[in-house]
């Protein structure tokens, strides 16, 4: 009788994240609290940091009929909100099942490397002039 051996899982983030947050008991956990039982979030909220991002994915490798491809066993994210004295105020897990629940922010962000430098401006225009005029 041999032991078959499991396919090691690629693990990304705090792993047991949905179990872990139930330790964590809103208006009572502090930020303190979070650090020591979660460590550092991975992301906090651009516009406010009293909004602190975990996660946690795995990876496992698919059967016969995924042909070795790569599954999502797992993919949580915890979202923490906290009150302006650093006490958590709200939670919210989300699953692989409900994870398009989540809306996102459909602001752009411009920075100087999308932005086409004087050259560029100046060729792109002479290049639109030149086979706009009908000849």
């Amino acid at each position: 009788m041999g032991c078959q051996l499991k396919d090691p899982d690629k693990n990304h983030g705090i792993l047991f994240l949905e179990n872990r947050s139930k330790t964590l008991v809103v208006k009572k956990t502090n930020k303190n609290d979070i650090i020591s039982i979660l460590g550092q979030p991975h992301s906090k909220s651009h516009e406010n940091d009293d909004i602190w991002i975990y996660l946690e994915r795995t990876l496992s490798k698919g059967k016969y009929h995924k042909l070795g491809q790569h599954v999502l066993k797992t993919n949580n994210v915890l979202v923490l909100y906290f009150d302006k004295y650093g006490i958590l105020e709200e939670k919210k897990i989300y699953t692989k099942n409900n994870i398009n629940e989540v809306r996102f922010s459909e602001k752009k962000t411009e920075n100087q490397l999308s932005k086409k430098s004087f050259v560029e401006s100046f060729l792109s225009s002479l290049r639109e002039k030149m086979y706009s005029r009908d000849k």
